[in-house]
Formats: C-alpha cells, sequence, structure tokens
C-alpha cells in the first residue's frame, strides 16, 4: 500500500457585498418666519445742467521730442506746430539701412494732409548680430 499524499489549495475568501439600508429623509414643512415688504422709493430728480463747452476759435500748440539710444541705436526726433487750423511739423529717423529718414509736413483745411519725403545720407552696410545660441537647461 502506498502513502497517500494530501495536498491542501489555497482557498480564495468570497466576496459578498453588505447590503445597504436606505431610508428616504423625512420632509418637514416650515412656513418661513420673514416676509420682505416692497419699499416705495421715489427716482431722483435729475436736472441737466448745459454748460457751453470752452472754444478756442485760434488753437495754437508747439512740441518737439529727440530720442538717442546708444543701447539699441534708435534715432528719432519731431517738432510740429499748430497755428488756427494749419499744422506744421517734421520728424526723422534712422532706417536699417543707415540713412536718415526726414520728412516735412502740412496740413490745413484747403489743401489736406501733404508731406515731402527725403533720405540723407548713403546707405551703409549693418552688421548683424548672430542670435544667441539656446542651450538645454540641465535635468537634475
Amino acid at each position: 500500500m502506498e502513502p497517500q499524499v494530501a495536498v491542501a489549495q489555497p482557498a480564495y475568501a468570497a466576496y459578498a457585498p453588505q447590503a445597504l439600508a436606505v431610508a428616504a429623509p423625512v420632509v418637514q414643512k416650515v412656513v418661513a418666519p420673514y416676509a420682505q415688504q416692497a419699499v416705495a422709493v421715489a427716482a431722483p430728480v435729475v436736472q441737466k445742467v448745459l454748460a457751453p463747452e470752452p472754444y478756442d476759435p485760434n488753437p495754437q500748440y508747439q512740441f518737439s521730442y529727440g530720442v538717442q539710444d546708444a543701447h539699441t541705436g534708435d534715432v528719432k526726433s519731431q517738432v510740429e506746430s499748430r497755428s488756427g487750423d494749419v499744422v506744421k511739423g517734421q520728424y526723422s529717423l534712422i532706417e536699417a539701412d543707415g540713412t536718415r529718414r526726414v520728412v516735412d509736413y502740412v496740413a490745413d483745411p484747403v489743401n489736406g494732409f501733404n508731406a515731402v519725403v527725403r533720405r540723407e545720407g548713403a546707405v551703409q552696410k549693418v552688421a548683424v548680430a548672430a542670435a544667441p545660441a539656446l542651450v538645454a537647461s540641465p535635468h537634475y
């Protein structure tokens, strides 16, 4: 007679969800303790006071400015004046090619806006700066 070998197999626990008892909430009706009453408010009386705007039959002004930024290379200026309905002025700037553009202008009710554009100086070769090289940040 040969000996019998018994091997125990693992048994898995069976899962069964527990039943949940849910009851509907109890509804209680309560009368609101406060009732808002409408309050009559009269609209304010608005009176328009029309003050005449000041009118200058001969407006006049003058202004001028200039920029000379050595860091960016930005060089420009403007001068303008007005006497009545006639505006006169001039502005100038340095173009990308190194020349100076000058614009003289006049605006009036008879002829409208008129501008005369001229360029001064010879075209200069502008050195183009190389864009900075991008370097990836180290990953830590």
